[in-house]
């Protein structure tokens, strides 16, 4: 097992692991651990396209007797360059994770592109993953040319194209400040071998490999990816359910919260 370098606190029932690092086979990981004492279920958040764990709101971060590991992919937020041209390189690496940590019963949860890595993940089915859950994704990710040609000449452009269509609703101002930082903060080269690596993703015809018990949950008011997506994953799948977030667009688990934190937390609890 590799040995994660941390910073630990302990406090109460609590024990929480402040700025952790751990080597794997082809990169450096940061991750955010929630670690309580009383965890009866283990769930690893995997971010989407130009993310990090800053996208997960703490009431999904510090879910109630669960232990939490909010990764950022290679690449990504703290941890190490380079980032990776496929979907299949980054669960690799996220499957390197599980091992590293011996982490068992495992629910993993992918927003977006991550929910593309958990997909690719079940078809492997792994011992140590129980569940997935696929947060506003699809089988197929198909990107704009547009948006593929100007992330190299014009990034901020592009995303303020993007953050006006990540919301089903007029989100705070500081909301929006935050997504913009976090997505120009991640290099121009792996915000654009991400989308390169969505574009080229299609799952659909292996859907039915993929027998893990799965939660699908779509907004109401997605543009990146409607809910006929998600209602199309939920019913290709063989052992999935599917769940609708309402007055939502993309980013719903920053809109709606505690609704996305409470079907979760449902899901995971029925896992374990």
């Amino acid at each position: 097992m590799t040995k994660p370098i941390i910073f630990a606190l302990k406090k109460g029932d609590l024990y929480t692991l402040l700025m952790p690092m751990i080597q794997l086979p082809k990169t450096t990981l940061f991750y955010a651990a929630h670690l309580p004492d009383d965890a009866q279920q283990t769930i690893v958040l995997i971010h989407g396209a130009g993310g990090s764990h800053l996208v997960w709101p703490a009431v999904l971060r510090r879910l109630p007797q669960t232990a939490v590991y909010a990764i950022d992919l290679p690449g990504h937020g703290r941890s190490h360059p380079p980032g990776r041209q496929t979907i299949a390189a980054y669960a690799q690496d996220v499957l390197d994770f599980i091992e590293a940590l011996s982490l068992q019963n495992v629910v993993l949860l992918g927003h977006s592109m991550g929910g593309a890595i958990v997909q690719q993940i079940g078809l492997a089915a792994p011992p140590s993953v129980t569940g997935l859950i696929l947060l506003g994704t699809s089988a197929k990710l198909r990107v704009s040319p547009h948006i593929l040609d100007a992330i190299s000449t014009d990034v901020e452009t592009v995303v303020d194209l993007l953050n006006q269509f990540f919301w089903g609703s007029m989100p705070s101002a500081d909301m929006l400040n935050k997504n913009r930082q976090m997505l120009l903060g991640c290099p121009t080269n792996v915000l654009l071998d991400d989308f390169l690596a969505c574009d080229q993703f299609d799952l659909r015809e292996k859907l039915p490999e993929i027998t893990l018990p799965t939660l699908v949950i779509s907004s109401e008011n997605d543009q990146m990816t409607p809910p006929k997506f998600g209602k199309s994953l939920a019913e290709t799948l063989p052992n999935a359910t599917f769940a609708l977030v309402q007055q939502a667009g993309h980013m719903m688990m920053l809109e709606a919260a505690g609704k996305v934190a409470q079907l979760v937390q449902n899901f995971a609890r029925g896992w374990q």
